[in-house]
């Protein structure tokens, strides 16, 4: 007798701004304390729903970075949240949160994808650079061994890079007004002689040939 497999859902990808949005998350534990973190990272307003705190979310409390209150979940705690994680221990409390939700909130359920709208995937950060993996919630120690994997060809200086990339690509587009040149320049900012001199912190350097290629309006390979 064959065996059939549920087919896994198809998720759309998206980059989501939750800068002073109303995020509650349900749990004191140590799992709820990395959501709260990424959450606090992004800018969200942070709740936590528990009659216990990790001692990591206590800091954060005592240093007024989250709200707390300490009690069980009831549905009114979800009144004009955006977005809701629950990250208890407790199957049956997730199964209220997710129960209580508005159809318009967002709901993650912590290692349960089946039964959340959205999920979180394992990802990198370098300044302005966020990679993403996510195996759907297949397996998440592959999307954390993937993320893993990136942080050695990703490293800190990326985020210096991303920065320059950014201020570089502003002065592109105030300076060069043929439609050609400027997509060559733009071009030229992702070859390597800019990573490589970030890397070397020759950022005088790295200006300097900026300019330079500005003023001739050529790309560096030209």
């Amino acid at each position: 007798m064959c065996e059939t497999s549920t087919p896994m859902t198809t998720y759309y990808p998206i980059m989501l701004q939750i800068k002073d949005k109303r995020c509650v998350v349900i749990g004191g534990g140590k799992v709820a304390n990395r959501k709260v973190t990424s959450l606090l990272v992004a800018g969200a307003n942070v709740t936590v729903i528990s009659p216990v705190l990790d001692e990591k979310l206590r800091e954060k409390w005592q240093n007024h970075l989250i709200t707390w209150h300490d009690k069980f979940f009831e549905a009114s705690d979800l009144q004009n949240a955006f977005c809701i994680i629950a990250a208890t221990n407790c199957p049956s409390v997730n199964a209220k949160v997710k129960e209580c939700a508005l159809p318009h909130q967002l709901v993650n359920i912590v290692d349960e994808a089946s039964e959340s709208n959205f999920i979180v995937p394992a990802s990198l950060r370098r300044g302005d650079l966020t990679i993403a993996v996510s195996t759907a919630g297949a397996n998440p120690g592959l999307a954390k061994k993937v993320k893993d994997d990136l942080t050695h060809q990703f490293d800190d200086y990326y985020g210096e890079y991303v920065a320059f990339l950014q201020k570089a690509r502003t002065d592109v587009l105030a300076n060069v007004s043929d439609v050609k040149e400027k997509k060559t320049l733009l071009d030229a900012l992702l070859q390597p002689e800019f990573l490589t001199l970030t890397k070397e912190g020759k950022i005088t350097e790295r200006e300097e040939l900026l300019q330079h290629y500005l003023k001739r309006g050529i790309a560096p390979w030209q």
